[in-house]
């Protein structure tokens, strides 16, 4: 069958009979013939009758049978024709009667009614809704071939049906196979369609299949006709069709034309378009619909569910292995075992944790009652490491502060070259010669005219440029520029001009042994009354370059701050008015920062501070002068002490170890001996801590011979070139405190410092008693 299924209009033989009345006229029908198979099948007949050219016409001659293709006898010339009304006048498988005396009214087609024979469906397929007709003809009929019609038959409609005799059917056998041969075509139809039904879920509504059909109490009624103009489709039911038969002997079922009125617009063959659908008016399907059993719920229908919380449930149990494994490797690990203190931890304890014991808030000084050491002690302590040749020259001391003893000397009344150590001079003749609750001050005052202002240095360098609520890392308690600046638009919100007095520091800016590039150098630069951050560019790295004349510096960045220029230097009048003024920290944490960070400008500051202090002039050698003066007031020893200024950069500085040693044994001496160790001991503060702070804290104290000294040495370093000093105190394994000096002259830098912090330390492995 082709693929198309969809009527085709005939190019002729156009047919009006269901045009008019609705009803069907009843045919005459020949009796089926007999077959050895119970199936219906459809004869390959047609009418002989069909106009030439029509796809009715046969093509094979029909066998002559008397009576309904050829005359039984010659008949007198027949009278015209009535127009065919039904298919099986055109298929010509019945004899027009002949018309009656009334020829306007047509005689009724109850006269030319048949009784017909239903055969029904063997039982075992029901599906298929079609049934075929056998038409019983009168006894005095002659026999004709039995002809399968599909007729409509409407709801309430009932037709007299009366038996007519069955023609043989051993005629009807070469149409058999035929048949069946479309039988089997239309099932595999019906099957291809209900797949892509399947598919589609929504099944547009059936076509209608003109069929003959007899009424049953066990069946509904057939629905009403379709409308006018749609044809069901040829695969929408098993129904028996009309084939038409091509020379070259291929069949095709022929296209339904009754009951459809035929579009005048196309001359040709006529595929008829899907029709739309009409709100309220339904077409009954083919078949009776089949009442299936609702399929049964799958017992799997849980399974996903179960199979999804079962793989959820092995994925957490897998988080929670994996979990545990890091969790485990972490334990193993000695820094997480310790801080949980996990029983296979390294630092854990071996026994049973100590009884506790009563802690007390007061801090408990080194043991000055115990056995106090000796000078054999000290002097067995030190022969090994004092005879180590990196040293080059050596001069040193040990004293105990206590007794005031001295324990071990070594040319200590020799005079060398102390490099940083000097500011331990300086620092004990600031402590001993000003208020330890110094301030250093600067100002900024009216000038000459309203729109000037003057910054006056009052020997302060450690004035911060950092915002304010921002603590300075190397100064802590700095005064802030900001302050200043704040100050000053508060008091004078017109300035135009600024300018900076340095007049408070006199001389050269730059001591004599200062090298070219001391300053401004990372350690040093241009000594003035006033800077910020000693000069640094960086004001939170030690190690930073300095800015060269930092006081002119300073007065550029306040007049950039109050949206002035700069006026460059000048003396402010002494009864200036004051509109603005900070202060440094105490001179006591003015002294440790000296100490600790090893500044040589703010330990130049404060030499100047000593000098003004004394009534000396502010200069380098003013400082010197009245750093020496101050301590041989205060009862110390400064034979062959030659000063050039107060950081220690001079290669032309000159101090013996058993000044160092003097001074450092007042500041830790138990209180109440001494009456300087009141006013010194806050030197001791700002003593650098071996491999912790200051300047002991970078590659210091990390041989095999000086480790032990880690922690338990704290001392002033000096370094220059073929200079190695440090100054300082330990406590030795008898809890008693050792002062010492050791100053090494001629060494190289790297294996003069190990050296000689081997040195120190085998101060601290001693019981020296």
């Amino acid at each position: 069958m082709p693929e198309n299924d969809q009527p085709m209009w005939p190019s002729s033989d156009e047919d009006r009979s269901s045009s008019g009345a609705r009803k069907t006229t009843p045919m005459s029908l020949p009796e089926s013939p007999k077959s050895a198979s119970d199936e219906p099948e459809v004869p390959k007949v047609t009418g002989s009758e069909a106009p030439k050219g029509s796809w009715f016409a046969p093509n094979v001659e029909p066998e002559p049978i008397p009576g309904l293709n050829v005359p039984a006898e010659e008949p007198p010339a027949p009278p015209p024709a009535p127009a065919k009304q039904d298919l099986a006048d055109r298929l010509g498988s019945r004899e027009p009667k002949p018309a009656e005396p009334k020829p306007a009214q047509p005689q009724p087609v109850a006269e030319a009614t048949q009784y017909i024979e239903v055969e029904r469906k063997p039982a075992g397929k029901p599906e298929e809704s079609t049934q075929y007709i056998q038409a019983k003809p009168e006894p005095d009929a002659p026999k004709a071939p039995w002809v399968p019609v599909e007729r409509n038959v409407w709801p309430g409609e009932q037709q007299d049906r009366h038996d007519e005799p069955s023609s043989d059917k051993a005629e009807a056998q070469p149409w058999r196979e035929e048949l069946q041969q479309w039988r089997e075509e239309q099932q595999r139809r019906e099957e291809q369609l209900k797949r892509s039904d399947a598919q589609r879920r929504e099944e547009p509504p059936a076509p209608w299949a003109q069929r003959i059909d007899v009424p049953d109490e066990r069946r509904p009624p057939l629905p009403p006709e379709p409308p006018r103009g749609v044809v069901p489709s040829a695969s929408a039911g098993s129904l028996a069709r009309p084939q038409r038969i091509e020379p070259d002997g291929q069949r095709f079922d022929a296209e339904a034309t009754v009951g459809i009125e035929r579009p005048t617009q196309f001359p040709g063959a006529f595929h008829q378009q899907p029709q739309p659908r009409v709100e309220g008016r339904t077409e009954p399907p083919a078949e009776p619909p089949r009442q299936e059993p609702p399929p049964a719920e799958p017992p799997a229908a849980e399974e996903p569910p179960k199979k999804r919380r079962k793989g959820k449930i092995i994925a957490l149990v897998v988080v929670v292995l994996l979990v545990l494994a890091g969790g485990g490797v972490a334990a193993a690990m000695p820094k997480v075992s310790n801080r949980l203190g996990l029983p296979w931890a390294p630092n854990a304890p071996k026994g049973d944790s100590p009884e506790p014991v009563a802690a007390t808030r007061q801090l408990q000084g080194p043991d000055t009652a115990g056995q106090a050491p000796t000078a054999n002690g000290v002097k067995s302590a030190l022969a090994g490491a004092a005879g180590n040749s990196a040293l080059g020259t050596l001069t040193g001391s040990v004293v105990d502060p206590v007794s005031g003893t001295g324990l071990w000397d070594h040319g200590s009344a020799t005079p060398a070259t102390p490099a940083s150590t000097t500011k331990v001079l300086t620092s004990a003749a600031a402590l001993l010669s000003l208020d330890p609750n110094t301030r250093l001050s600067t100002k900024i005052v009216q000038g000459a005219d309203p729109g000037t202002v003057i910054l006056v240095g009052g020997g302060d360098v450690t004035l911060t440029s950092l915002p304010l609520g921002t603590d300075s890392p190397l100064y802590p308690g700095a005064a802030h520029v900001d302050d200043l600046v704040a100050q000053v638009k508060k008091a004078n919100p017109g300035v135009k001009k600024v300018q900076v007095d340095l007049s408070l520091f006199k001389g050269a800016t730059t001591a004599p042994g200062w090298a070219a590039g001391d300053a401004p150098s990372t350690f040093a630069t241009q000594i003035g009354s006033v800077m910020a951050d000693a000069g640094r560019l960086d004001p939170k790295n030690n190690n930073s370059q300095r800015v060269g004349n930092a006081g002119s510096a300073l007065a550029s960045t306040i007049a950039s701050k109050l949206s002035a220029s700069g006026g460059g230097q000048a003396t402010a009048p002494k009864d200036a008015k004051v509109l603005a003024e900070v202060k440094s920290a105490p001179l006591t944490e003015l002294v440790s920062d000296t100490m600790e960070l090893s500044d040589d400008v703010l330990a130049e500051a404060l030499a100047r501070q000593v000098a003004l202090a004394s009534g000396e002039e502010a200069s380098f050698a003013g400082g010197a002068k009245a750093t020496i003066k101050v301590l041989k007031d205060h009862g110390f020893d400064v034979s062959g002490v030659d000063l050039s200024d107060g950081s220690g950069i001079s290669g032309e500085n000159r101090i013996p170890a058993k000044l160092l040693t003097e001074l450092l044994a007042a500041a830790a001496a138990p209180e109440g001996k001494n009456p300087n160790t009141a006013k010194l001991r806050p030197m001791l503060a700002g003593l650098p801590v071996a491999g912790g702070s200051g300047t002991l804290a970078d590659k210091r104290f990390e041989t095999p011979a000086s480790q032990a000294g880690r922690g338990w040495v704290r001392a002033k370093t000096g370094t220059l070139t073929g200079v190695n000093t440090l100054a300082g105190l330990v406590l030795d394994q008898d809890g008693r405190v050792l002062v010492f000096a050791f100053m090494s002259n001629g060494s190289d830098q790297q294996p003069g410092r190990d050296a000689i912090d081997a040195l120190a330390t085998s101060l601290r492995k001693c019981g020296c008693a």
